[in-house]
């Protein structure tokens, strides 16, 4: 028996840290986001840009599929960051899973 090993089944993801600029409000999400759901493997946000239209409130969905995953958009005010989700779910698995994470992180 091999300690400090598991079956992977009650792992949570692990979130990336490539930068240290991000939309306020989508780090606590994308927690909560992987505490809640197991089959989300990895969660990297990336670029953050300016955008011309404004976005009062966070919103955050679901781009276009990439191999293993999924590619989202934050937005909020007048920035948009990319993220990328590595996991088994499909994609309207993984939009009620934000939903989800969306009401527990307003909760909060």
């Amino acid at each position: 028996m091999v300690l400090g090993k598991s079956d992977g089944k009650s792992e949570k993801g692990r979130l990336v840290w490539n930068h240290s600029t991000h939309i306020p409000g989508l780090i606590p999400l994308l927690e909560t986001l992987l505490a809640q759901e197991h089959r989300i493997q990895t969660v990297t946000p990336g670029v953050i840009a300016s955008v011309r239209s404004h976005i009062p409130q966070f919103r955050l969905k679901v781009s276009v599929p990439i191999r293993g995953g999924y590619k989202l958009i934050a937005r909020r005010g007048k920035s948009a960051q990319e993220v990328f989700v590595l996991t088994e779910l499909d994609q309207p698995g993984l939009e009620a899973a934000i939903v989800t994470a969306i009401q527990a992180t307003r909760r909060l």
